[in-house]
């Protein structure tokens, strides 16, 4: 009996040596949370970016979470209230920094921070560098060149112009538009513009990016937005200039689009069922990705927002970024430690550069980076080619001076009244200006 026990009391010690040491080993790793801001490219970190993280730094365990689309500062504010919150996470300008005030953490002297090749565009708070920009990015509306030559090809178009590199205004724009919604069956396509997406979630097409040239056209700069109390909408008449031709000549009728996608209007897009639709070159990969794709690489390029305000003819893409990313400074020193490693790690190393370049098809702003090892899918080499046409100067992003999310819901709240027939514009107007006063004075403006 003695002998039994004896046995009996090794094997429990040994068996508790083995947890020990395994509770131990797993303890020993430090985890970097990463709340990602994309949802288009959220396999590429979960399947690709975190096991080649962890196979080159094995002490760290990377967690990457992908907030579902339009949805990422209220899932923002609830991880960063939990105990385990995210390390590293996005925020969008300065009113996103305001917002995280009391989270972000200094930045100057992390190895991340040193890549960045023109310092000036990082963001400060109290004299601190507190948010790296991490991609540049261009968006406008994306045309199907084919499609294109096979209208200005046709013997009785209306307009005299012969490509679509000759529209530079929205006259232009809308005249060979509504001309080709009468030739669909010759074009072989189901509408000029692909759905005018309102589904919840979706609607940052329009309430973001379709405003910017509205915002330019009244603050000029992301500095002035982003301290103003009011908004005139300006040039509401302009917005609504280009708003109501993709909703007039969309593939989907306006009845329908609330429950459209923009993965819908993509799909319709790589499937050649539409001529054009509105995004950026980060919708590459839905494009090239999407089964069935019918759009061969040179035939995918942009065209700027053109909505009549004046000069645009010498005007861009809208280029610019509001990928700003910020750490944590309630994080462990450990996880900081890890966030700026891992970081560095993505955008320096040759696996990182390789994945970042080929798969998350950035166009960054790091000095790691040589020209060669840009992004070569079809719309950044478009970015490329517009940010360097002569007489032609890029639109800048001031849509990070808006207010807050909630003026955007509000404002496409209002789209949406307006597309059901129940708004009139002027109601969408100044729905859009007593939203931005009272979200304006809500932040202290």
């Amino acid at each position: 009996m003695k002998k039994a026990l004896t046995i009996l009391l090794i094997a429990l010690v040994a068996v508790s040596s083995v947890f020990a040491q395994g509770g131990s080993e797993s303890s020993s790793k430090t985890e970097v949370y990463f709340m990602n801001f994309k949802p288009e490219i959220a396999d590429v970190y979960t399947n690709v970016i975190e096991p080649a993280f962890e196979a080159a730094y094995p002490q760290y365990d990377l967690k990457v979470v992908t907030a579902a689309s339009n949805q990422y500062q209220q899932t923002l504010r609830s991880e960063l209230t939990k105990s385990n919150p995210p390390t590293i996470f996005q925020v969008n300008g300065p009113v996103g920094i305001a917002e995280n005030a009391t989270t972000v953490a200094p930045l100057q002297d992390t190895d991340f921070y040193n890549l960045l090749a023109d310092k000036t565009m990082a963001l400060s708070l109290d004299g601190n560098v507190v948010a790296i920009p991490y991609a540049v990015e261009g968006y406008g509306i994306i045309y199907n060149d084919a499609i294109m030559r096979k209208y200005f090809a046709l013997p009785d178009k209306a307009v005299s112009i012969s490509s679509a590199e000759e529209i530079n205004n929205f006259e232009t724009l809308k005249a060979v538009v509504e001309d080709m919604s009468k030739h669909l069956d010759e074009l072989g396509i189901q509408g000029v513009f692909a759905s005018t997406s309102f589904m919840p979630g979706a609607e940052w097409r329009w309430t973001t990016h379709l405003v910017n040239p509205a915002l330019v056209a009244e603050f000029g700069d992301l500095a002035t937005s982003s301290s103003a109390a009011t908004f005139d909408f300006v040039a509401s008449e302009n917005f609504k200039n280009l708003f109501d031709l993709y909703l007039n000549n969309s593939i989907t009728a306006k009845g329908m689009v609330g429950s459209k996608a923009d993965a819908d209007s993509m799909a319709e897009f790589a499937l050649g069922q539409v001529a054009m639709v509105q995004n950026g070159n980060w919708a590459a990969a839905q494009i090239l990705g999407t089964a069935g794709n019918t759009v061969a690489d040179e035939d995918i390029k942009f065209l700027p927002l053109y909505m009549g305000i004046e000069g645009e003819e010498n005007k861009g893409l809208c280029i610019g970024t509001e990928n700003y990313l910020a750490f944590n400074k309630n994080a462990s020193p450990e996880a900081l430690e890890g966030a700026d490693t891992f970081l560095t790690w993505l955008f320096s190393s040759e696996e990182g550069k390789e994945i970042v370049a080929s798969q998350l098809m950035f166009i960054t702003p790091f000095s790691s980076f040589s020209p060669e090892e840009a992004p070569d899918d079809p719309l950044a080499r478009q970015v490329n080619i517009w940010m360097n046409k002569d007489g032609v100067t890029a639109v800048p992003w001031v849509f990070g001076g808006i207010p807050s999310e909630q003026w955007k819901a509000d404002f496409a709240q209002a789209m949406l009244e307006y597309i059901n027939g129940r708004y009139t514009w002027d109601q969408v107007t100044a729905a859009a200006q007593d939203a931005w006063a009272r979200e304006a004075s809500l932040t202290g403006r």
